[in-house]
């Protein structure tokens, strides 16, 4: 562009004493050339009908870019630069025109001079730049005097924008006990500002609070644990506040802060503890095989799984009795009787219970051994319970036609309560409707209650009943059986009459027995018919 044949653009910023002073001399404006003295030159010549001839002109300063700074807040219109042809003899027979991105509306030019201004504060956030086409043309005829030329503002970058942290507040968490050095999270802040101009989107992260928990990276925004064996247990929230702040963070550059809660998750680091290293219970002898009969816990620091706690009786006096389990709800420990209890046989137990973690971390075995030991000591409580027959039951003998009133045995029972209750009997009535037996309430003793026939009953069946006599309401049964033995009360009888004869010439010893019907009576025998001697 600027070595065709173009309107000459010059910026005059400054001019003194036929000097031009850049406004921003720290950076001078691109796309300047100093060959404008010895070949850069356009060619115009006369002026025939409105027609351009042209010759070559000596050029000087060479401008295609210009700046104005944003967030201007003065009272006139900024400034921008200056227009300026060769062309352009001071004689006002040259008008500037301006046309492109915010021609007008956001830039003006003054048609003589060539001054630029702009009209209103800039952005350069919103637009960092725009393009216009410039433009010599005849005062009067209004034709070109050279071809248009292109040239760009740009909106010079002032540092008003702080850094933001877009995807804060930060969520992040770190196992506990976790080395120094630990990656925890990594935060990010962006600057608006133009990264390639100075330090104003230069970011430098800081900790304003967290220290010195954690730290932060200065340049990546990483933070990490900078305190060793950090335990959950004693605290397991933090909150850190990050400052990203431009201009490479020195002193007046503008800062964002995010919030970064920081959790420790746990692991495995804290064995089960009893709370007391005694455990009292009392059981009534009366509990049922598989009933829980009492809780004990060991309590876990830790969580979730860490905190999973496996209890078991050290083999001894409680092994053979109970059992325990882990209830998964919350960790207590269930003793769940395993055998009946007898308060008269034995009235205490005492045995040991460990508790131990279930998933060991053996980073922290260290540290000692994961599990506790506790006593546990069982009391059985006496029950008041029924009287209790010495026998299963009991089987008697007594002969038929024997006299209402006799004997035939006796029943036992006894409480083995510690009271030691009176014991009272009596016999079910339902087992002995008719009454053929009694018994003696006090004494046990069974008699009958009338004669007995074998020929009609032979086995008798009653159920005698204990009650305790201070607490009626606790009664036992057993069983009595009764046999009838027989007695010889009924002399033999023929089963039909028979006649015996007997002949005359019989020898001694010589046995002749036949029916009557059977013998011919031409027999010269004597006949000794039945009741005849």
């Amino acid at each position: 562009m600027l070595t065709r044949n173009c309107l000459l653009l010059f910026l005059w910023i400054l001019v003194d004493d036929g000097s031009v002073f850049s406004l921003r001399p720290p950076l001078p404006p691109l796309g300047r050339s100093r060959t404008g003295r010895e070949r850069a030159r356009s060619l115009v010549g006369p002026m025939r009908n409105g027609a351009a001839g042209f010759q070559r002109v000596k050029r000087g300063w060479v401008w295609n870019q210009f700046f104005v700074l944003e967030e201007y807040m003065g009272s006139d219109p900024q400034y921008v630069g200056k227009l300026h042809t060769d062309l352009d003899k001071g004689d006002s027979a040259v008008k500037y025109t301006l046309s492109g991105d915010g021609a007008g509306s956001i830039f003006t030019i003054d048609q003589t001079t060539g001054d630029i201004h702009a009209l209103r504060s800039l952005d350069r956030e919103e637009k960092p730049y725009y393009t216009l086409r410039a433009q010599a043309v005849d005062i009067d005829t209004n034709r070109p005097l050279e071809p248009e030329s292109e040239f760009v503002i740009k909106v010079q970058d002032i540092n008003d924008n702080e850094p933001k942290f877009l995807e804060g507040p930060y969520r992040a968490s770190v196992p506990e006990m976790s080395p120094v050095g630990t990656y925890v999270t990594q935060v990010t802040a962006t600057d608006a500002d133009d990264p390639t101009y100075g330090n104003s989107a230069r970011v430098v992260y800081s900790i304003l609070h967290g220290q010195p928990y954690f730290s932060v990276d200065p340049k990546t925004g990483v933070i990490k644990t900078a305190l060793p064996n950090m335990d959950r247990e004693v605290k397991e929230q933090y909150q850190v506040l990050i400052q990203a702040k431009d201009m490479g963070g020195q002193l007046g550059g503008l800062a964002g802060t995010t919030t970064v809660n920081i959790t420790l998750s746990d692991v495995n680091d804290n064995p089960p503890r009893f709370s007391k290293s005694f455990f009292h219970l009392r059981v009534p002898e009366s509990s049922a095989v598989g009933s829980a009969v009492g809780r004990i816990k060991a309590h876990d620091l830790d969580i979730g799984k860490n905190a999973e706690v496996e209890y078991t009786i050290v083999p001894g006096d409680g092994g053979a009795m109970f059992d325990i389990t882990t209830n998964e709800h919350n960790q207590e420990g269930i003793i769940i009787l395993k055998r009946p209890l007898d308060f008269e046989t034995k009235k205490a137990y005492t045995f040991k219970v460990d508790a131990s973690n279930a998933h060991l971390d053996p980073r922290f075995q260290s540290f000692g051994a994961f599990k506790d030991t506790a006593t546990v000591k069982i009391n059985v409580l006496d029950v008041d319970e029924p009287p209790v027959f010495n026998k299963p039951s009991y089987m008697m003998d007594v002969y038929e036609d024997t006299p209402a009133g006799t004997i035939i045995g006796a029943v036992t029972a006894q409480d083995l309560d510690a009271s030691s209750s009176p014991v009272r009997y009596s016999i079910d009535w339902k087992s002995d409707l008719d009454s053929y037996f009694d018994i003696d309430p006090v004494e046990g003793t069974i008699s009958t209650n009338e004669l007995l026939d074998r020929e009609s009953i032979a086995q008798h069946n009653i159920s005698i009943v204990a009650t305790k006599l201070n607490s009626p309401v606790l009664t036992s049964r057993v069983a009595v059986t009764v046999h009838v033995l027989d007695i010889n009360e009924f002399p033999p009888e023929l089963a039909s009459p028979y006649e015996t004869f007997v002949c005359e010439n019989a020898k001694v010893g010589q046995v002749r027995s036949r029916l009557l019907s059977s013998l011919p009576f031409s027999v010269h025998c004597l006949h000794l018919g039945r009741n005849k001697h």
